[in-house]
């Protein structure tokens, strides 16, 4: 029996990256795993493919975040769905890990790539986070992907960098507000990841990719698998004792 089992988690941003790495290593520790996406169904479908591919027990769940109505569209999904899959609705883990990266200095920003971070980043995780509470079991596990931003004067990511300092203070707040519940919040802050966000700028190029290896004290680029298994660690109850944190997973960048 793995850890997990018994358990019931979401993830936002499943399809591919981090969150698809999440999705995959709560599903080896036995728990049935939503795996949200917001516009790529067949990444979706792709992951669930694996997680059962394994052994494991997985499901899909639409809503573009962002969107009017996008946090009920989501959780109505999850609603329909929960009964199929598990013998009681309810839920025990949310991951909240859908974000985007809007790149520019803040004199490059627009109002509207700011906006759209705040509406992803921010506000999604907050309205979800809020409407999932009722749903969530006294003992449940709340796990924010922030940023190594928050820590790391990056100025060519000014916004996206806010948007993760206001997620961290959620987590703190959060966790204090939960804890008569027993439910813990914490932050796990990533550096740089070898994901397709990153895609663009990291893979193919050997300079930037050893300059961003170079951050790391480990002197690696991060990968996916690297912050899930942070994120698995805190969804177990070898973390009961652990709340209102932000776990830096940036292999000890800038140090």
């Amino acid at each position: 029996m793995g850890t997990l089992a018994g358990k019931t988690a979401l993830v936002t941003g499943g399809s591919r990256g981090i969150g698809r790495a999440v999705a995959e290593r709560l599903a080896v520790d036995g728990a049935l795993v939503a795996v949200h996406y917001g516009r790529n169904t067949a990444a979706a479908d792709d992951v669930v493919a694996a997680i059962r591919a394994k052994g494991g027990r997985a499901f899909t769940v639409h809503a573009e975040l962002g969107r009017p109505g996008d946090v009920e569209t989501l959780w109505d999904g999850y609603d329909r769905q929960i009964l199929r899959h598990a013998e009681e609705a309810g839920l025990d883990i949310l991951v909240n890990n859908a974000g985007i990266t809007p790149r520019g200095e803040i004199e490059e920003t627009s109002p509207e790539a700011f906006d759209e971070a705040v509406a992803i980043n921010m506000r999604a995780p907050f309205f979800l986070t809020q409407q999932g509470l009722k749903r969530l079991r006294d003992g449940g596990r709340i796990i924010n992907v922030s940023s190594g931003a928050t820590r790391i004067a990056l100025t060519d990511i000014i916004a996206y960098a806010m948007t993760k300092g206001a997620l961290d203070a959620f987590t703190l707040t959060l966790a204090k507000a939960l804890g008569g519940r027993g439910v813990t919040v914490n932050s796990v802050a990533p550096g740089i990841i070898d994901t397709d966000m990153n895609a663009s700028w990291l893979r193919g190029n050997e300079a930037a990719e050893q300059s961003a290896a170079q951050l790391s004290a480990l002197g690696r680029v991060g990968r996916p698998e690297d912050v899930a298994d942070v994120v698995a660690f805190l969804a177990s109850d070898d973390a009961r004792w652990v709340t209102g944190q932000v776990l830096d997973a940036t292999g000890g960048s800038q140090l």
